[in-house]
């Protein structure tokens, strides 16, 4: 009896298995019989694309073009494995770098399998000395206070050394968050650290606009525990008074001095990026990702397409149009979008951004929304005039188009293979012991010439970094397999939590990425009655990772089943 074959963890149909679902399938719908491809392609060359199908009776508008097709190793497999990484912070406070680890760690952790965890120095100075600290515990000219803090970095380092010793087979990331600020102190932390870890990056963070700074400060800082009890303008100037002591011993990463480590130089929140002796495929990942990453505060508004004819029948994937009741939820989320997605909290326009699937019923669900040309103030300041009529998409030269829509293929729906268009009831009968692997493990579960979930987390990696980089509202209308994954990597959840997540039609969630978390609020658009114009219901709002109220409002909305 042919065997299937796992590769790495994923549980792919010999080419025995094909030709037993493939004679099963004839027989039962009359579908043409499958030709079984082998796993692995002849050396230098790349995978023959999915065979398209014509549409049948029990199929009659198939996902004729699934998404693009990753290479068989990157799309199941994590890179580096059993390799040890240690990411060090530089930089003055208040310059983002908690937020820049904590970002990054969460990016390593979702899209490539990498076990993180951030040491902040902080956090240990909280610990052994408590958090009410003034300023003076930063002055270096203290011999008392330069030996805690240095008790303090010694205590993070052993941690992290434990740390890196742990599974030898897991590929694993240490972030040292905390100031480095002299090169005495980075020669040390490489030194403490050579023969444990693999690689050592350094990671400074610059920030050259004082009014950026001052913001971050006012954002995070003034209500850190240190400042508990304290006024905002006491605790303000007091934390500028820390910074202040650091300044006065800063030496900024030398391109000559230091030029033996491996450093990233982020310039006002990548504005600029710096790199030394960076080579290989996940540091330059890092590189890619900490490009497209900023300081500025984010909104991302996701929503599910309208009810399809294909959702009317509880069939799965398809590219099938909208239903009366999709049409009436699309009318519904373009009044929204205008209202709320593209005004600011005092009712001011502002710029937003919109992004659908390739598929009929996202494309559809984004129609009645308007695109109408506003000016855009950098473009005026770059060419000294006036906004001219027309434009050419994007802002460049005439005017920033208001939602304009952009497609993306990697944002297709799950692609289910041979099941694409049947029921789950129609997959259990027809294919028992396919239902019953997916049941078991829907992560790492690959319908039969069809995807799982984590080559939906590979194909999702660069739209990602594309998002990271806006900071501009912007509405993904999408497909629930996809939206999960996106879902669970901004809600901080494991990857592994992200096929269970509730992503309910008619209604759209709102998150709010922060250094800590993500806030969530989610809005039912249509129960039932049609809004009115102007008013939507909120179902729920959660900060960080506790989805647990939002989610349970909106158990009511009846959900056909997807991917």
């Amino acid at each position: 009896m042919p065997r299937d074959v796992q590769i790495d963890g994923q549980r792919t149909p010999s080419p025995g298995t094909l030709q037993q679902i493939s004679a099963k399938r004839q027989k039962t719908s009359g579908m043409a019989p499958l030709v079984p491809k082998p796993l692995h392609p002849p050396s230098g060359s790349s995978f023959p694309p999915r065979a398209s199908r014509s549409p049948v009776a029990a199929n009659p508008t198939p996902q004729n073009i699934p998404p693009p097709l990753t290479d068989e190793v990157s799309a199941v497999s994590d890179q580096g494995i059993g390799e040890k990484y240690v990411l060090v912070m530089v930089g003055l406070p208040a310059r983002g770098k908690t937020h820049i680890a904590r970002r990054l760690s969460r990016y390593l952790s979702f899209f490539h399998g990498a076990d993180c965890k951030v040491f902040n120095a902080g956090d240990y100075r909280r610990s052994l000395f408590g958090a009410q600290q003034t300023s003076d515990f930063y002055d270096h000219s203290k011999p008392k206070y330069v030996e805690q803090r240095q008790q303090c970095c010694d205590a993070a380092l052993k941690d992290v050394q434990g740390f890196l010793t742990g599974d030898k087979q897991q590929l694993r990331m240490a972030f040292f968050d905390a100031t480095n600020t002299t090169k005495a102190r980075r020669q040390l932390v490489s030194s403490r650290l050579q023969g444990v870890a693999d690689r050592i990056i350094f990671i400074e963070s610059i920030l050259t606009d004082s009014k950026m700074a001052e913001s971050n400060i006012l954002a995070s800082k003034v209500n850190m525990p240190d400042y508990v009890g304290m006024d905002s303008d006491s605790a303000l100037q007091d934390f500028k008074n820390r910074v202040e002591e650091y300044e006065k011993v800063y030496e900024p990463l030398h391109p000559e001095e230091e030029n033996d480590f491996k450093w990233i130089k982020l310039i006002d929140g990548g504005r600029r990026v710096v790199l030394n002796r960076m080579k290989g495929f996940l540091p330059m990942r890092m590189v890619q990702f900490l490009s497209n990453l900023h300081l500025q505060p984010q909104l991302f508004y996701f929503s599910r397409h309208g009810q399809s004819q294909y959702n009317q029948h509880m069939k799965i994937g398809g590219d099938s149009s909208l239903s009366a009741a999709g049409e009436k939820y699309a009318r519904a989320l373009a009044r929204f979008a205008e209202d709320h997605i593209c005004k600011g909290p005092t009712g001011e326009e502002r710029k937003a951004r919109l992004w659908t699937s390739s598929l009929k019923r996202t494309n559809e669900t984004a129609r009645w929304i308007k695109h109408p040309v506003m000016e855009d103030e950098e473009d005026l300041m770059e060419r000294g005039g006036s906004a001219a009529a027309g434009c050419d998409g994007g802002g460049q030269g005439r005017g920033w188009v208001q939602m304009r829509p952009r497609i993306w293929k990697n944002l297709d729906e799950l692609y289910a293979g041979i099941c694409d268009g049947m029921t789950y009831e129609e997959i259990a009968e027809t294919y028992p012991e396919e239902f019953a692997c997916r049941k078991k493990d829907k992560l790492k579960y690959r319908y039969p010439r069809g995807e799982s979930y984590l080559d939906v987390i590979h194909r999702l990696d660069p739209i990602v970094h594309e998002m990271e980089s806006y900071q501009h509202p912007l509405l993904i209308i999408g497909h629930q397999g996809i939206l999960r994954v996106l879902y669970a990597y901004f809600m901080g959840l494991d990857r592994s939590e992200a096929p269970k997540q509730s992503i309910p039609l008619n209604t759209v969630l709102k998150l709010t990425p922060k250094t800590y978390g993500c806030d969530e609020e989610r809005f039912r658009l249509i129960d039932g009655v049609q809004p009115s114009q102007g008013h939507f219901e909120s179902i729920g709002a959660s900060g960080g990772t506790d989805t647990k109220a939002a989610e349970g409002s909106a158990t009511s909305v009846v959900d056909p089943p997807s991917c």
